[in-house]
């Protein structure tokens, strides 16, 4: 499954994303982890090392090596037997998780990210998953990745949100962006629910079956998120529940 997980920012998309990766790798999974978010915390929050992290280089630098020894330019992110050897640079191995960042964040006045996404959406679309293999994408904030297509190619779309407003309006633009790139399945997760009218506001606001998973607000998970507690796993309520409907 290549799964990409979007949002409002602040919504705890990485949080949530970091939990699953680290649930699908205990369950046998390789996973590749790819932080297509500009931010580039998905590593900090998995607990990487940050000396590691400041090294690692982007997916963006991938396109001319790959092309350089397969002799071409098209499926060039092919993670197949023979270019895997060709990754060391780019990802950061953490047992059964592979880690990969889209680049960090650019100085202000300079280009956009449209050949960061190009690239992603690329690697994405090429990607050919074997067995107990899944891909995880954290995407960036808002719906910028969906306007520019770089989520086309995945199997699903999980949408997080919080129960307000704002956070739920953003969730149905990013519905209707994916459900536009052809996108077939589209799940929410309600997050940060502190008390039973916030889950009744989620379900009343958006459609009762599409909603997949219902996380309560925990200090655990904050304390996880900022690294205070990074050698634990990831194993709040909600997170490894939602991980086992992602596999049923």
């Amino acid at each position: 499954m290549k799964l990409a997980i979007s949002g409002k920012g602040g919504v705890g998309k990485t949080t949530i994303a970091a939990g699953l990766i680290k649930c699908f790798a205990r369950h046998g999974y390789q996973v590749y982890a790819v932080d297509a978010d500009p931010d580039t915390s998905l590593g900090m929050v998995l607990g990487l090392p940050e000396e590691r992290l400041g090294t690692l280089k982007p997916i963006v630098d991938m396109r001319q090596l790959i092309a350089e020894r397969t002799g071409g330019s098209g499926a060039f992110f092919s993670l197949n037997p023979g270019v895997d050897s060709l990754l060391q640079d780019y990802t950061i191995r953490n047992g059964n998780i592979l880690f990969l960042k889209m680049g960090a964040i650019k100085p202000g006045g300079s280009t956009c990210y449209c050949r960061e996404n190009a690239v992603l959406n690329a690697m994405v679309n090429s990607l050919i998953l074997k067995r107990q293999e899944m891909v995880v994408l954290d995407m960036g904030a808002g719906i910028e990745h969906l306007t520019r297509g770089t989520a086309r190619g995945v199997d699903l779309m999980l949408i997080v949100t919080e129960p307000t407003l704002v956070s739920v309006q953003t969730a149905r633009v990013v519905q209707k962006l994916a459900a536009e790139l052809g996108i077939e399945q589209i799940k929410f997760v309600g997050n940060k629910l502190r008390q039973s009218k916030d889950e009744e506001f989620i379900l009343n606001h958006l459609p009762p079956g599409d909603v997949i998973g219902l996380i309560p607000f925990q200090t655990e998970i904050l304390d996880q998120a900022a690294g205070f507690t990074r050698e634990q796993s990831f194993t709040a309520a909600g997170i490894a529940e939602l991980a086992t409907r992602l596999l049923s």
